[in-house]
């Protein structure tokens, strides 16, 4: 994945997670930046890739700057949703039930192969993700905070796997391809990682309580009304567009405009802007729009029609007063 869209300021507490992550990352800066931007908006994040492109070591050196617990599941065809929540387990000596938390009660979750695992265990997470909380045996158990979810899925092998619906994968706030690297990037990886790797060197550099506190500063991020309105004429290009059959939903705008405040968060403004809107509505946008099939056929991406979209949409250029 790449992009043109540079970051001209960080926050100086984002800057020094982006800085620890790249310690064990080499050239995924924009894969960084947005799966802190999803971190940010309490939401989460798909990741479409081919295996050993690094998703599991990004994931981990997240977890570990920020000091957050850190769980990989496995999806295999067997997996049941009590293998992700947990399970009640009767105690003899104390003649009651006890809850054994399963895997997806942690911080920061790598849901590997999301594509492998059945409907009903995809829905176990996808709950989770949407609620919050987990629901087992009739009692429900409160997911811990912060909580991210990054989940992968390999675009090349289908056989065996069971497709997110729509529905579902309107659950992930941004859907991000990694890539490989290029010669000189695996060089400096091969470099890197020749006698240890650097996973296990680096530390916390953020604590879970300042993490807390950012998400909730980004929920204040102004978003001005023109800005509101150009996203939502983004979003409604997608439900009258000839080449799609589905457009985004409701959520898609709201998805957009959290992404948006995350995003001008971390670039250290308190304020939301149009340029933020285009870079960010292609990853906010693609995966919640199903094609029509002869758009499919002839080869159209989803992410190509999006920003043939925002090519068309006005942007706003009066700024209205920030209301204090």
């Amino acid at each position: 994945m790449s992009s043109s869209y540079q970051f001209d300021a960080y926050h100086p507490a984002v800057k020094q997670v982006i800085e620890n992550i790249e310690k064990v990352m080499v050239g995924k800066r924009d894969v960084t930046d947005l799966s802190l931007v999803a971190l940010l908006a309490g939401s989460h994040v798909l990741l479409e890739d081919v295996p050993g492109v690094g998703k599991t070591m990004m994931v981990r050196a997240l977890a570990k700057s920020v000091g957050a617990n850190f769980n990989r599941i496995q999806f295999t065809p067997d997996l049941l949703p009590s293998d992700l929540t947990g399970v009640s387990i009767f105690n003899q000596r104390e003649m009651k039930f006890e809850f054994r938390k399963g895997p997806l009660l942690g911080n920061i979750i790598l849901a590997d192969e999301i594509n492998r695992t059945s409907p009903k265990t995809q829905s176990a997470l996808l709950e989770g993700m949407e609620e919050g909380n987990v629901t087992v045996d009739g009692e429900t158990h409160i997911l811990p905070q912060p909580f991210f979810v990054m989940a992968t899925q390999n675009p090349i092998e289908y056989e065996g796997t069971y497709p997110l619906p729509e529905a579902q994968l309107d659950r992930f706030l941004l859907k991000l391809r990694m890539g490989y690297p290029s010669p000189e990037e695996e060089l400096e990886v091969l470099n890197r990682t020749e006698h240890a790797h650097p996973i296990d060197s680096i530390g916390t550099v953020l604590e879970l309580e300042d993490l807390l506190e950012m998400q909730k500063k980004v929920k204040a991020v102004f978003v001005e009304g023109s800005v509101k309105q150009y996203i939502i004429d983004i979003v409604s290009r997608t439900r009258n567009n000839s080449s799609i059959y589905l457009g985004a939903s409701p959520r898609g705008s709201l998805s957009l405009m959290k992404a948006c405040q995350a995003f001008a968060f971390m670039r250290n403004r308190d304020y939301v802007l149009p340029d933020d809107v285009k870079f960010l509505a292609p990853f906010v946008l693609s995966h919640r729009i199903i094609l029509k099939s002869e758009a499919a056929f002839e080869g159209q991406k989803p992410e190509e029609i999006i920003k043939e979209i925002l090519h068309r949409v006005r942007v706003p250029l009066q700024k209205e007063e920030k209301v204090k």
